[in-house]
């Protein structure tokens, strides 16, 4: 069994407070994640075109205030 299938398998047999709990903390753990993911991506200029792009587009007046 694949570790995702045996973490599948204890997911299933949680009970609902547990799940709450799981669910709560996982979505946490995967929002902290994702924020590293885009740091990183931030600093490796992986963002740099669409941030030149949206710059472009403000100062051609195609952008709008929100």
């Amino acid at each position: 069994m694949s570790r995702v299938a045996s973490i599948e398998s204890q997911v299933k047999d949680l009970s609902p407070e547990e799940l709450a709990a799981f669910r709560e903390w996982f979505a946490q753990f995967d929002a902290e994640a994702w924020d590293r993911e885009f740091e990183a991506d931030a600093k490796g200029g992986k963002l740099d075109s669409l941030a030149e792009r949206a710059l472009r587009d403000h100062d051609a007046g195609r952008s709008t205030d929100l």
